[in-house]
C-alpha cells in the first residue's frame, strides 16, 4: 500500500495569481523571504499590500541564504515568535521556503529542535498556522513537496527533513514573479528540476502518478526551458514553472537518485547553488546508472519522448542542454579550487554516499563514488 499526496490544498496558477493571499483569512502574517531581489522587484510590497488590506498585519524577515543553515532557522523562528503569527508566508526561491517549513513547524510545536528533526521525530501535521509558498525560481518543487533541505555545517552536509506537515496549504504559481530571475538561474533551477523529473523516473520507487508527471516534467522542460533562458516570454517561465512543480509532485511520492546526493554533499562542503550542482552532476550520474537495463531501458523511453534515439542520446541530450544554458562541465570551470575540493575529500566521499544516493537504482560503493566525484570536478 502506497499514500500518494499530491501537494497540500490547493496549487493556485496564472498571470496575477499572487492576489489570491486577498482572501486569505488570518490576523498576523510573517513573510519570509531570501535577499533583496524580492524587495527590489516590489513583489513583497504587493504581498503586503495585499494582506494589509485584508486586514492583516505584516512583518517580513529577510535574508534567508542560498543553503539555509540550521542557525538561520533559529534565527528567524525567535523573530517570528516574537511577531506571533497565524499566516506565514514564504516567497522566493527553494531556500527561503525550506528554512520556512522548519521555522512553521518549531513554530508550531516548541518542543522541537534539530537533533528531534534529524532522528525523523517529527509530527505529521502542524497544528494551527496557515502556510502560504510563493516561489519566484522555478525549480525545486519545494511548494509542494515534504521535505526541507537544510544545511548542517558541522557535518559539511545538507540534511532533507521529511514530514507531511512541511507541505504548504497554498501553493501560488505566479508566472509574473519568475521575470526577474536572470539567466543563470533560470538554468541552474531548470536544470533542478529536470534532475527531480529524471532521477524520479529511473527510481525503483516509481508508480503510474509519478511516472507520467515525471513524463510530462522531462517533455516540457526539455521544449520551453531554452526558451525561458534565452527569450524570457512570460508564456515559456509560466510553462517551466509549472512543470517543475510537477516534477516536484512526482518525487516527492518516489523518492531522487545519487545526482542529489552528491548535490547536497557538495552544497554542505562548497556552498555551491543546488541547483548548478544537480546541472553538472546529472549526466555522470545517468552515465553511471546506465549499466543497469532497467535504467538504460527507461531512458530510453525518455529518448523517444523527446525526440531522440536511446539511452546515450538522452545523456547527451542532457550535455547539449547544460551547454545551451552556459552550464559548467565541471566544477573546476565552476571556479572551485582544486585543493578546496580535495580537502576532506573521504568526509566527502562518505557524505555523498548518504541521502539520496542510498535509493539510487544501482548501489554506488566509495571507490566508484571517488571516481565518479573526480569526473565532476575535471568535466571530462
Amino acid at each position: 500500500m502506497k499514500k500518494i499526496v499530491l501537494g497540500g490544498r490547493a496549487i493556485i496558477t496564472g498571470q496575477g495569481s499572487i492576489a489570491e493571499l486577498a482572501g486569505i483569512q488570518a490576523g498576523r502574517a510573517f513573510i519570509v523571504t531570501g535577499g533583496k531581489a524580492m524587495q527590489t522587484s516590489g513583489v513583497i510590497d504587493r504581498i503586503e499590500a495585499l494582506l494589509q488590506g485584508a486586514g492583516c498585519t505584516t512583518q517580513v524577515y529577510g535574508g534567508i541564504g542560498k543553503n539555509p543553515d540550521t542557525q538561520a532557522v533559529l534565527d528567524g523562528l525567535q523573530s517570528m515568535r516574537k511577531f506571533g503569527p497565524d499566516l506565514l508566508v514564504a516567497v522566493g526561491g527553494g531556500s527561503p521556503i525550506d528554512a520556512a517549513k522548519v521555522m512553521a513547524l518549531f513554530y508550531d510545536y516548541p518542543e522541537l529542535d534539530f537533533a528531534k528533526a534529524q532522528a525523523g521525530d517529527l509530527p505529521a501535521v502542524r497544528k494551527n498556522l496557515q502556510f502560504v509558498a510563493i516561489p519566484s525560481t522555478s525549480g525545486t518543487g519545494a511548494e509542494v513537496t515534504k521535505a526541507a533541505v537544510i544545511t548542517f555545517r558541522e557535518q559539511n552536509l545538507k540534511i532533507g527533513l521529511k514530514t507531511p506537515a512541511f507541505i504548504p496549504d497554498l501553493a501560488i504559481l505566479d508566472a509574473d514573479i519568475t521575470m526577474t530571475m536572470p539567466g543563470h538561474v533560470v538554468a541552474e533551477t531548470g536544470m533542478d528540476a529536470l534532475t527531480h523529473a529524471v532521477e524520479c523516473y529511473i527510481n525503483s520507487s516509481r508508480d503510474d502518478f509519478s511516472e507520467v508527471l515525471a513524463k510530462g516534467a522531462v517533455a516540457g522542460l526539455f521544449s520551453w526551458l531554452p526558451v525561458s533562458y534565452q527569450d524570457k516570454t512570460v508564456e515559456s517561465r509560466e510553462k517551466v514553472h509549472h512543470y517543475q512543480c510537477l516534477a516536484g509532485l512526482a518525487f516527492d511520492n518516489t523518492g531522487l537518485g545519487m545526482a542529489h546526493g552528491i548535490a547536497h554533499a557538495l552544497g554542505g562542503k562548497l556552498d555551491l547553488g543546488h541547483g548548478l550542482l544537480n546541472a553538472i552532476a546529472l549526466p555522470y550520474v545517468l552515465e553511471f546508472n546506465a549499466r543497469s537495463m532497467e535504467v538504460a531501458s527507461r531512458l530510453d523511453e525518455l529518448a523517444r519522448i523527446i525526440g531522440r534515439r536511446d539511452c546515450q542520446d538522452f545523456i547527451a541530450a542532457v550535455k547539449e542542454l547544460n551547454r545551451t544554458l552556459a552550464v559548467p562541465a565541471g566544477l573546476e570551470q565552476a571556479g572551485v579550487n582544486r585543493e578546496a575540493f580535495s580537502e576532506g575529500f573521504a568526509e566527502l566521499v562518505e557524505n555523498c554516499l548518504k541521502g539520496s544516493t542510498r535509493v539510487n537504482p544501482v548501489p554506488v560503493f566509495k571507490e566508484e563514488m571517488a571516481e565518479i566525484l573526480w569526473y565532476l570536478y575535471e568535466g571530462v
